[in-house]
Formats: structure tokens, sequence, C-alpha cells
């Protein structure tokens, strides 16, 4: 009889201790998100259509952090959306959006860092070019960002019957871990991708009809880079109802139109604008007539 009552005590303490630990991390992450909403954010407007932000938040998850954010309305008819990619071989970012004529352009998804070309399914323009590669983590491209028939974009999980069934839309780039659904967290894996801070790159849609691409910087002491969860508290504390992780690290670049890279890229260890690393795609904001 004593066994039992013991037994019953452990395992109520251990329930009482998860649930201090849920509201613990609720509280922390509401902390986190009012630093983000209430930062002094330095804005400019690109070509009076795009908003480029940046903050370098002295604390924010306990960090440093160095944060560029582009803001897009996609109800403007005269901004469209390109995925520029090549199927071997690298070409930086800005390579990308400049060939593109892109008015801002950041890093797509995950490729061959030997020999270039996706590793993550991508079809563009009904064109398949890339299916996931055998063994690849499924976790690391359950997430999609898709442009529609009529120019519209999504982020998507991945459907059950894969990514060739989502016929409707004619370009798919894919990556992951998915950030946020229905204006949820998505719950991670626990893995060290997931929870290592890195460099990181994302892109998120909110109920409002905005696109906001985010770039963190990471790997220097003057910014840590983020983990999956804190990269997913940001994109939710920045509107996103839907939002995906890209490619990160020292892929991790963010481009203006006549300023070139505007984030700290961390290939050269430098906190600097010059260690940009070639990629295999991007994804690029391009604006009409411009």
């Amino acid at each position: 009889m004593g066994i039992k009552v013991i037994k019953h005590t452990f395992l109520y303490f251990f329930a009482v201790l998860g649930i201090l630990s849920s509201v613990q991390g609720q509280t922390n992450a509401k902390v986190e998100s009012e630093k983000i909403i209430n930062a002094d954010w330095e804005v400019q407007r690109v070509n009076g259509k795009v908003l480029w932000k940046f903050h370098h938040f002295g604390e924010l998850f306990d960090s440093r952090q160095s944060v560029t954010v582009f803001e897009v309305d996609l109800s403007d008819e005269t901004i469209g959306v390109s995925i520029p990619h090549v199927e071997s071989g690298f070409v930086k970012t800005s390579e990308f959006s400049e060939a593109s004529g892109a008015t801002v352009g950041i890093n797509g998804s995950f490729f061959n860092t030997k020999t270039g070309g996706s590793v993550v399914f991508l079809k563009n323009r009904d064109s398949i070019h890339a299916r996931t590669v055998e063994g690849f983590n499924a976790y690391r491209e359950n997430a999609g960002f898709s442009i529609h028939r009529d120019g519209s974009v999504a982020v998507l999980e991945r459907p059950d019957p894969g990514w060739e069934s989502l016929g409707e839309y004619s370009t798919v780039l894919t990556s992951g871990p998915l950030l946020i659904k229905d204006n949820a967290l998505v719950g991670q894996k626990d893995e060290p991708f997931n929870s290592n801070r890195h460099p990181r790159t994302a892109i998120g849609i909110t109920a409002d009809h905005r696109l906001i691409a985010v770039v963190v910087d990471g790997r220097n002491s003057l910014a840590h880079g983020m983990s999956i969860p804190e990269l997913a508290i940001l994109m939710k504390s920045l509107g996103c109802t839907q939002a995906m992780n890209l490619d990160g690290g020292g892929s991790s670049t963010a481009w203006v139109k006549g300023h070139g890279v505007v984030n700290h890229p961390s290939d050269n260890k430098l906190f600097n604008h010059e260690g940009e690393r070639a990629v295999a795609n991007a994804i690029c904001i391009v604006l009409e007539g411009q």
C-alpha cells in the first residue's frame, strides 16, 4: 500500500512539474515576443513597395541577435515572386537576385554542397527540377513555399500523397521544419539541427496577406543565431500565421537592390557583409516595370 502511495506521489510530482514547465515556457515566449514587437526597428521602404527592417538585439532569448526582415504586401498586383535556381553548380543569392531584376532576395532551400542543385523537392513553373534525395531527414522538408497558378503564394505542410500531388501549384520550393501552421507553433523534433543556434532564414505569410522574409545572423559573438523554436517565436511575433524554415548557416543571406548584401553572412567568420556563400536557389521579390 505504501509503495502505491509513493508511486502516485511521484507521478503527481512529475505531472505538476510538467505543467509548471509548460507555463514557464509560455511565459518566456510571451516575454520574448514582446521584445520583438516593441523593438525600435530600423525601417526603410525599398522602391516604395517593400519594407526592409533591421534590429540588433542586445538581449533576446538570453543572447545577442541580429535580424533582417523584408515585409511585402501580397495584395499589390505589381509584386511578383520568383525562385531562380541551378540544377548543378552554385550561384550567390545576390547574383540570383540581380539577374532576376529583384527588389529584395533571400537564399532558398537545401542543396548538395559538393555538386550543387537542390536535395529536396523543387518544382518551378510546372517543371520538376529535383526530388528529395533518399535518406534526407523528413522534418527538414515537411514544408513548402508554393506559388499558385493565379500568382498567390502559400506556406504548406507536406501532403500525405507527397509534393507531386500539389498540381494546382505551379512552383513549390520545399524545406523545413514547418514553424507555424494555422497560427499555432508547430512542435519540433528533439534534434541538434533544431535545438542548436545557427544563422537562419525563414519565410511566412500573415493573415492580412503580407509576406514576411527573415534572415537571422549567427556564429558570431555579436549575433548568436537562433534555434528552430526561437525562430518560430520570432516569425509568430512578426504576425505570421504560416511559416517555414529555409536553408541556414553560411547560406543565410539577405539582399536589397542598390545596397547589396545587407545581413552579416557567416562564411567568412566576420561580422560584415562579405561572407556570402553560393547556393542553388533563392526567393526573389520582383516589382513589375522596375
